[in-house]
């Protein structure tokens, strides 16, 4: 069902990542143009992505007519696989973005607690930038997920990926300008514009704005999940290096001097988290995913690595069980990572007030 009117107007707000989710939402990959050799090796790393969050919260895994069997055949049986149509599987950016309200004002005959923003979809960039030229089937995605659900839908003209956007649920957002000010989005608009706008969906007060997102992160433009994330409030990862001869240099200490001198909502001082001298927290690394008591998190067969990689996700959520996914490769070559390939539906916040 559609609503009228702005979410955060109406009590809505969208919960940080480590809130308690219902379940997680990803999709079936297996478009040849983009997963090599017949999307194989990216289902299995799918499955295994899926399977480990399965273990903390429950996963729909949605799949085409054409790829259903193959998926249920390939699938747990815990994880729910259903039928719908994608041009890709990008869930984080052409799902919806769910919202939750913990004061309940009137919606007329129903109180809704949870609801998803529908947000617009351009295949990151248009005609001439995007990434492929037909998305039609992605701008359904977000609709098709909250029917399923039988949830109330806010639709969207903003242009909108779900990757370019963290927020620390306390109403910080966090953003690259690079992406979200590129003029392939919402040309139109003013970055004031673009903030009002989220302000009225997102339910957020204040903003911090990176200039640039991840070196080489051209198919999205810079999208904030793979350059930086929230693990509490007043506290953030930051890709980095250390190597002044690395392209990413000059993005990470632009980036950390941002952070260091921001507040977020409440006012509390941005605490960055950059790696110890001599190490680099990838882009890969970074774009993990928050299930209930866990962090699913790519590893790629380097044990250096992928050990520092997950001390450093074992010291900033110290009451999760970091899990790694070996062969997580697969999908950065597609373009993306973890946290790209899912979307957290949040449970019914405990402290909804209920009325009547």
């Amino acid at each position: 069902m559609e609503i009228k009117g702005k979410a955060a107007l109406l009590g809505y707000h969208m919960p940080a990542e480590w809130e308690t989710h219902s379940q997680c939402w990803m999709g079936w990959p297996e478009r040849p143009d983009n997963w090599r050799d017949g999307a194989v090796p990216g289902q299995n790393a799918f499955v295994r992505v899926a399977t480990a969050i399965s273990k903390f919260e429950h996963v729909t895994m949605c799949a085409s007519a054409a790829q259903w069997s193959n998926a249920r055949s390939k699938i747990p049986e815990n994880i729910r696989v259903v039928e719908m149509s994608m041009n890709d599987s990008w869930f984080r950016d052409i799902g919806p973005t769910f919202v939750v309200r913990d004061k309940a004002p009137s919606l007329g005959d129903q109180e809704h607690e949870v609801a998803g923003i529908d947000w617009n979809f351009n295949s990151w960039g248009g005609i001439d930038d995007g990434c492929y030229r037909d998305w039609s089937l992605d701008l359904l995605v977000a609709r098709k997920i909250l029917d399923i659900e039988n949830l109330p839908r806010f639709p969207q003209s903003l242009i909108l990926e779900g990757g370019s956007i963290h927020v620390d649920g306390e109403g910080t957002c966090l953003t690259t300008e690079e992406c979200l000010l590129n003029k392939n989005r919402n040309p139109h608009l003013t970055k004031e514009q673009v903030e009002d706008g989220l302000k009225m969906y997102l339910g957020v007060r204040k903003f911090i704005w990176l200039p640039r997102g991840l070196f080489g992160d051209d198919d999205t433009n810079g999208h904030i999940d793979n350059m930086c994330c929230f693990a509490k409030p007043g506290v953030v990862l930051l890709a980095w290096t250390d190597d002044e001869t690395d392209p990413q240099y000059e993005r990470s200490i632009e980036a950390f001097s941002v952070l260091s001198n921001a507040t977020d909502a409440t006012g509390q001082d941005g605490e960055a988290k950059p790696r110890p001298a001599g190490t680099r927290l990838a882009a890969s690394y970074v774009n993990f995913y928050i299930a209930n008591k866990g962090v699913i998190a790519p590893a790629f067969g380097d044990e250096t690595w992928d050990n520092e990689a997950y001390d450093v996700l074992s010291s900033a959520f110290p009451d999760h069980e970091v899990v790694m996914i070996e062969g997580a490769r697969e999908i950065c070559l597609a373009g993306g990572n973890i946290h790209c390939i899912t979307q957290q539906q949040p449970a019914i916040p405990s402290t909804v007030v209920k009325h009547g």
